[in-house]
């Protein structure tokens, strides 16, 4: 990762041969005190639907959230998706794969919400695959937490990779990220022989990112941060769903010469 000032991603012009992959939350929908009480975007819905034959169906998202919920936020669309930081994912024909729970995540979780209960405003994410604990509501717990957590998983599933995002801690397997996600999208239609863009927001997107610049493709970084891989970055969620609602426009009027916009 780099400490360098970047520029934005409103300098690059879409082309009908990208593959888009998005993050959800802080990227498209906007962060809320609790992960249950985000809500399915009209607006960006309506852009997805324009999107996708502008991009051959090349759209997937690729989350931390579980695909089940992906889809309830997405609803009527059943995009290809990677849930749980690619732990689950979805191809475009609808097939679902995921590997065995990890060892010692029931215990984990136990003992999480058992602490948590103890801890008022600490919300933790029980998945089938990771965990996440969820301390937005009061920041100043976080150095107490993450001692907790370490111990904990220390204790009941040490092969998990513990990751520190925006106000969470993630917990998950080293056997995926989203960048192994991406790559696996990459080698399928209707994403092969396309140039990869991704859009994050968090330290769970670095990964995404490192793969699609080594790809020759678009990493783009939602909100400041002094350290990246990401090559491009956008101000918000605002920025980010404006700058998608100009795409249909551009790639419809592409110059057919070069599938650039003209």
């Amino acid at each position: 990762m780099r400490s360098l000032e970047r520029p934005s991603a409103l300098s690059l012009r879409p082309e009908p041969g990208w593959a888009l992959f998005l993050d959800v939350d802080g990227t498209v929908l906007h962060l809320k005190a609790t992960p249950d009480e985000v809500r399915r975007c009209d607006r960006v819905c309506r852009i997805l639907d324009e999107l996708l034959p502008c991009l051959g169906g090349a759209i997937g998202l690729v989350s931390g959230r579980p695909i089940d919920e992906l889809d309830e936020l997405f609803r009527p669309h059943r995009l290809p998706t990677a849930g749980q930081h690619g732990l689950e994912r979805r191809d475009v024909h609808g097939r679902r794969r995921a590997g065995p729970a990890p060892p010692g995540l029931d215990r984990l979780q136990a003992g999480l919400k058992a602490a948590a209960a103890r801890m008022p405003g600490i919300i933790v994410e029980e998945k089938s695959h990771a965990a996440a604990v969820h301390y937005r509501q009061v920041p100043a717990t976080e150095g107490a937490l993450r001692d907790l957590v370490r111990n904990m998983v220390r204790e009941h599933a040490p092969d998990m990779q513990i990751i520190h995002g925006h106000m969470v801690i993630e917990i998950k397997p080293t056997a995926a990220d989203k960048g192994s996600a991406i790559r696996d999208f990459m080698a399928e239609a209707p994403f092969k022989g396309r140039t990869p863009v991704f859009i994050g927001d968090d330290t769970t997107d670095e990964d995404g990112f490192a793969h699609v610049n080594a790809a020759g493709g678009h990493a783009i970084r939602v909100g400041h941060t002094d350290r990246t891989a990401a090559r491009h970055v956008l101000k918000d969620v605002d920025e980010v769903v404006a700058w998608l609602d100009s795409w249909p426009a551009c790639l419809r009027h592409a110059a057919p010469e070069t599938g650039r916009c003209a």
